[in-house]
């Protein structure tokens, strides 16, 4: 009984793997020349033919991103908004591009209250808001793509027609949102199978996306946001009680942003301004840092209880400040300063969980399914890319014979006009997905992302600790057993403020001393089931070329030649 305690004390493996940490998966990959780290294995693989054919990591990067949205249509494809950093070796710096799409101009708040409705229904019509990714693709390949875009997108088109089969991981969550999307028109005639989720293995086809991305190679941005397909889904909406218009497609244009960074003990980590939730990471690295983490441990209650409160402070300005910058401008440089962080710090016990967190005045001074994928080629380029129809597959809305689902983003709108996120026509809503990036002396160290709504900026945080404070290598920082606080205060809804602490999730590894130890400080301690997100990297190897990993939980593989 000793011994079985005792092992259930320590982080459980599948296997007795005879170097590095118990709790890895596999070893890291290292490859010379290039690598990808996608979600799915043939994403990766498309990624590498592109760079073997000669194309850039951008090139790669939106060639893999186009196979997601067949082969993983539970958390992405061409109805959704995608977001990217690049690192370019030609002009030795970061160029950020902000693919997110604007709400309806004819939805008014308005017609919400007509409708009886407090919140944004989280499926339907109402929802739904311009898809992004088309236009990124075309704005990033303009400036950073080799090859034309056909070649890009033929792939894709390929594994559309002649189909592939479905990864497990991926079928899960299928067959979890059939039942609730199959009432929305177009949904059940083109992602079930007579009704049902493909099943493991299945071979699946969508020969209707291999038309609409045939008619995209064919006619470039404007074939999606001007043309038939705009068309088509403007006449669905009308006849689908929406509001989306081909007035609002061919209005649409992504953006070029500036990468905003904080420096954690001498690693430059850089992420988007808002309307997306990246600088929460860079304001919870900022409250960690004067704290000994590596001293502590980690797994240790030190490191969790730490972890957990400086993340609520954060997130309480997330739900303050962050929105469409054309509405609502956040001081994104105060509120990543150290010298808040220093201010806001001082909230933080040793002893006693916050119960509330209530944001800072730094001008005086929850579930999401996504994609991230990473790329690097032999010149040195690195992409960090991220993409997501939002909650699950999205809105349901399938409009005939595109073969693809309108993202539901416009939930995260808040239904009031004094909210940063209160709904307004052509406003860009809360966004959760986030790409990352850091540098070390001004040389690219790390591409990486972690996937999964509000998870998002605690797995960059997490992922960073490991790799830094806690000496792991870039699988094990992927593998390593995640934390995940619950509860915060949302942008989203009726952004209820957090009065209980709200709820900390640990996956198994962490010790019952540790839960034991939370516990004592007032944490409200739970196991839950999945919530923990997907994570991909590509390092720079200081040897020569690159280091990739792709953890355990999603269906994903690194690999690179």
């Amino acid at each position: 009984m000793l011994a079985l305690c005792c092992t259930a004390a320590l982080p459980l493996s599948a296997a007795d793997r005879i170097t590095g940490q118990p709790f890895a998966t596999r070893s890291e990959v290292y490859a010379p020349h290039a690598m990808a780290a996608t979600s799915h294995p043939l994403a990766t693989q498309i990624a590498l033919e592109v760079m073997r054919g000669g194309g850039s990591a951008m090139d790669a990067a939106i060639a893999a991103n186009a196979a997601l949205g067949l082969m993983e249509p539970t958390g992405n494809g061409i109805g959704g908004d995608l977001f990217a950093i690049v690192w370019d070796p030609a002009t030795r710096r970061l160029h950020g591009y902000n693919g997110s799409g604007r709400s309806p101009r004819s939805l008014t708040l308005a017609e919400f209250r007509r409708r009886g409705l407090e919140d944004v229904p989280p499926h339907g019509p109402l929802p739904v808001t311009v898809p992004g990714t088309v236009d990124a693709w075309f704005a990033l390949h303009e400036r950073f793509g080799r090859r034309p875009m056909a070649d890009n997108l033929a792939p894709a088109i390929r594994y559309a027609r002649e189909g592939h089969p479905v990864h497990e991981t991926i079928a899960h969550y299928w067959n979890r949102s059939v039942p609730l999307l199959s009432k929305w028109p177009g949904f059940a005639e083109q992602f079930t199978i007579d009704g049902r989720a493909p099943r493991t293995g299945e071979t699946w086809r969508n020969p209707n996306l291999a038309n609409t991305l045939s008619a995209i190679a064919e006619g470039g941005r404007d074939a999606f946001y001007k043309g038939d397909i705009a068309r088509t889904i403007d006449a669905y909406f009308k006849a689908n009680d929406g509001f989306l218009s081909y007035e609002d497609l061919a209005a649409h244009r992504g953006e070029w942003v500036e990468p905003v960074s904080t420096n954690y003990r001498g690693y430059d980590v850089w992420e988007l301004p808002p309307n997306g939730q990246g600088i929460a990471a860079l304001q919870i690295l900022n409250l960690l840092e004067p704290h000994d983490l590596a001293g502590y441990g980690f797994g240790s209650p030190e490191h969790v209880h730490l972890f957990v409160e400086a993340k609520k402070l954060a997130f309480a300005d997330r739900a303050r400040w962050y929105a469409d910058p054309d509405f609502h401008p956040a001081p994104v440089a105060r509120l990543i300063s150290k010298e808040y962080a220093a201010e806001r710090g001082k909230l933080i016990s040793m002893d006693r969980a916050l119960r509330e967190a209530q944001p800072g005045t730094p001008r005086q001074l929850d579930e999401g399914d996504t994609i991230y994928l990473t790329t690097a080629d032999a010149d040195g380029m690195m992409v960090s890319l991220i993409q997501s129809n939002y909650r699950g597959m999205g809105s349901g809305m399938a409009p005939p014979g595109l073969g693809f689902i309108l993202q539901d983003r416009g939930e995260q709108f808040v239904l009031r006009e004094d909210h940063p996120n209160g709904y307004a026509p052509g406003k860009r809503p809360f966004h959760t997905i986030i790409p990352a990036f850091v540098t070390k002396d001004g040389e690219p160290w790390l591409s990486y992302g972690v996937m999964g709504g509000a998870m998002q900026p605690q797995g960059h945080v997490q992922i960073l600790l490991n790799l830094i404070d806690f000496g792991m290598n870039l699988q094990e920082a992927g593998d390593a057993p995640r934390i995940q606080h619950d509860g915060s205060t949302d942008p989203a809804g009726q952004a209820v403020a957090m009065s209980d602490g709200g709820e900390v999730d640990l996956e198994s590894g962490f010790s019952y001393a540790t839960v034991r130890a939370l516990m004592g400080k007032g944490h409200s301690v739970r196991f839950a089931h999945g919530p923990y997100g997907g994570y991909q990297a590509i390092m720079a190897n200081p040897h020569g070329g690159w280091i990739g990993a792709s953890e355990s939980r999603k269906d994903g593989h690194a690999a690179g030649y």
